[in-house]
């Protein structure tokens, strides 16, 4: 997912911030745990009856083990990245905090795709320097946001006095 943040005024930075996309809020991933570990034990119930004397045994440790799960993929969808432009810098800061920072100059700075495992990875290239974003996010929104960083970019390409130019002459 990829939400933008408009400047409120045209001297403030634009800012891209970049999430991974989640469909389920923490009280549906606690509801999808519940109705999955309580099939497991209706399942365990039916299977205690019938004479599998370990069938709760090992119901209530394929809960614990899914309930780890769905933990580690609830932490995995609270990474993000703000990718904040300015006139005068491009940083990209990923959250939560403790990893990756790189600021460049938009000016030199470019965008553009490394190969990767089974995908192509976004790269922001500057001076030697290189940093990944958007890992986390599927091949079209990584396009999309290539896509808008190239926009983004081309405008700090561009002379700042054609900008002021005076018309009619």
């Amino acid at each position: 997912m990829i939400a933008v943040e408009p400047p409120a005024l045209p001297s403030q930075p634009l800012v891209f911030w970049v999430r991974p996309n989640r469909s389920l809020s923490r009280r549906g991933m606690v509801t999808l745990w519940g109705v999955l570990a309580g099939a497991s034990m209706l399942v365990a119930l039916v299977s205690g009856v019938v004479g599998n004397a370990y069938a709760a045994l090992f119901a209530l440790a394929e809960s614990g083990a899914l309930a780890l799960a769905l933990a580690a993929v609830w932490k995995a969808g609270a990474r993000a990245e703000r990718i904040r432009c300015s006139e005068d810098a491009l940083e990209v800061h990923a959250f939560p905090s403790g990893q990756q920072r790189a600021r460049f100059q938009p000016y030199w700075v470019r965008v553009g795709w490394k190969p990767g495992n089974g995908h192509r990875r976004l790269v922001l290239t500057s001076h030697g320097r290189e940093i990944e974003i958007g890992a986390f996010l599927g091949d079209e929104e990584r396009e999309q946001l290539h896509q808008r960083l190239e926009l983004l970019l081309a405008r700090a390409h561009q002379p700042a006095w054609r900008e002021h130019e005076p018309s009619g002459n």
